[in-house]
């Protein structure tokens, strides 16, 4: 393995990362007003991510700067010509990031019930967004000889893009309801586990409809065979385990396999991906790969030694915060922090 193959792998890993942690974070955020019933039940399940949501969030911010510092040119036509997305996502995460703050600092109702539903839109358009991104990743845009994007915005909201969009929304969805059932007690637990039990459906049809709509359209995925197809059908056994698991009550196992799902969405698109990291509608000779779109070998090389001091670092932090706030968060005024 050489160092660009190792830095496409390290920029998956990242992502993928991004999209297990956040992906519950969002999924929490979606199901705030209607889990949520009263002002101390929703208190109580934003207490769940509460001392989690701002980290998870770092790692999109880590996986754009590997993106920037390993494959520049990659970096630079993606964040160019989807610029208008990424700065809806950026707003949609300040929106969200604000609600989290804001939304205690006066008592009203209206108030706290006006915050709570900004998260959860918030929480939607960002899950949206970041779906309508990787999706166009696979199914290739518009990229011409000197590796600029051609296309322009609505170029990007074509149809199998916005079902990715729907499919990581409710993905999303399904994964939080499954962290909440670890988070939460009593009623708000069995509202929890009903509401997997509910975007179970969803999620398994819009994952198998997009996967089926990359294999059968020029896509990256339709460059690789049958091969392309394993990781979306384990992806999507992982989603039948996990709801097989909740109806068994193992609700630790369900959220292991949901993790798992979305673990196995990211690897199937960047693995269908590989060896490029865009491609190109206009011609597949202006493909960007992991050779002409990366660095140099010496940045490779001293990228390389960084990333294998402070990566399990940053493993062990991550880690150590949730082993300390691993119990269940209760929907009791006397005990909940505003």
């Amino acid at each position: 393995m050489n160092l660009n193959i190792l830095w496409f792998v390290l920029v998956a890993v990242l992502y993928a990362g991004f999209f297990f942690l956040e992906g519950f974070d969002f999924g929490v955020g979606m199901l705030l007003p209607s889990l949520g019933r009263k002002d101390v039940e929703r208190r109580a399940i934003i207490n769940t991510i509460g001392p989690h949501w701002d980290g998870n969030e770092v790692w999109l911010i880590v996986a754009g700067g590997a993106t920037f510092a390993a494959f520049p040119q990659w970096y630079a036509t993606l964040f160019s010509g989807f610029y208008l997305g990424f700065f809806l996502l950026l707003f949609a995460l300040i929106v969200r990031g604000v609600g989290f703050e804001f939304r205690s600092k006066l008592s009203a109702a209206r108030w706290r019930y006006g915050w709570d539903w900004a998260i959860a839109v918030s929480s939607f358009v960002a899950a949206f967004l970041l779906g309508v991104v990787f999706t166009n990743l696979v199914r290739g845009v518009p990229i011409n000889a000197a590796m600029q994007y051609t296309g322009g915005f609505f170029t990007l909201l074509n149809p199998i893009s916005l079902l990715g969009g729907l499919t990581v929304v409710m993905l999303f969805l399904f994964h939080g309801a499954n962290f909440l059932t670890l988070k939460l007690s009593d009623g708000l637990r069995e509202r929890a586990r009903n509401a997997m039990k509910t975007y179970f459906t969803a999620a398994l049809l819009f994952a198998l409809g997009l996967f089926a709509a990359l294999l059968f359209t020029p896509s990256a995925f339709s460059t690789k065979g049958v091969f392309s197809a394993v990781l979306p059908v384990l992806a999507a056994a992982s989603l039948v385990v996990s709801r097989v698991m909740m109806g068994k009550k193992k609700e630790g196992w369900a959220f292991i396999c949901s993790s798992l799902a979305v673990v196995l969405t990211v690897a199937a698109l960047f693995t269908a991906l590989f060896p490029n990291v865009m491609v190109s509608t206009t011609n597949p000779a202006n493909n960007l790969t992991i050779y002409n779109a990366s660095s140099s070998p010496y940045t490779l090389k001293v990228l390389s030694i960084i990333a294998a001091v402070m990566v399990p670092v940053v493993l062990a932090y991550q880690t150590w915060t949730y082993v300390i706030f691993r119990k269940r968060v209760k929907a009791d005024t006397k005990t909940l922090t505003y």
